[in-house]
């Protein structure tokens, strides 16, 4: 923990020199710096990190009972701000499990699926270069009533991913995707909110079903 505690106040010591916030997020991960000194983060946790999906998760600790689990998500992030932030959200937590979801708000943003793919595969090699044995696990990039006309995206990026995860260790591909269709195969509104880009309550317990089964 003393190593982490280290980071951590030198991150805050350095604070005023950040405040023009030149990097998008720049503000929420200096609020997760500050937090981990005011209350140190458990070692060896499971650190499930990404987008809003992982942010707004605001129940994962009871819904995952019996594991030790930091939330670490910021919305709207892509998957090259988790590689940009990953010294600082990431390794300092030493955690022995990352579950990761990131990646459509990357297409949205334009990013090809391939751009996707090595976005991925960076993160990928960041991390194991500081824990080259920790297990991860990448949740699928979902689809949404508000983005399926981005699909064929989300398939193709889920599917280079998939085949690459497949040759790789202590790496675990996690596929949400098909359970959130309906019988005609377009994404189910009861899973959503209002917005209908954003899970309810329905639509993360059916992927508390499929992601806690990796997790043992």
């Amino acid at each position: 923990m003393l190593p982490l505690l280290a980071i951590c106040q030198l991150a805050a010591a350095n604070a005023p020199a950040q405040t023009t916030h030149s990097r998008p997020f720049e503000a929420e991960i200096l609020a997760f710096e500050t937090m981990d000194i005011t209350n140190p983060p458990p070692h060896d946790a499971i650190l499930f990190t990404g987008s809003s999906s992982i942010r707004k998760w605001t129940t994962l600790a009871q819904d995952f009972k019996g594991h030790t689990v930091i939330n670490r998500g910021f919305g709207g992030s892509q998957i090259s701000d988790l590689v940009y932030y990953v010294d600082r959200i990431v390794i300092p937590y030493q955690p022995q499990r990352i579950v990761f979801f990131a990646g459509s708000n990357d297409l949205d943003a334009g990013k090809t699926a391939e751009q996707v793919f090595d976005d991925f595969k960076i993160f990928v090699q960041r991390v194991r270069a500081a824990l080259p044995k920790v297990e991860m696990d990448y949740i699928s990039i979902t689809t949404s009533p508000l983005r399926w006309p981005e699909v064929e995206q989300v398939k193709k990026a889920n599917g280079l991913i998939a085949s690459w995860i497949t040759a790789q260790d202590h790496l675990t591909f996690i596929n949400v995707f098909p359970a959130t269709l309906g019988q005609d195969r377009q994404p189910k509104a009861e899973f959503f909110l209002a917005d209908r880009l954003h899970m309810n309550a329905r639509g993360y317990a059916l992927w508390i079903s499929i992601i806690e089964p990796c997790l043992k």
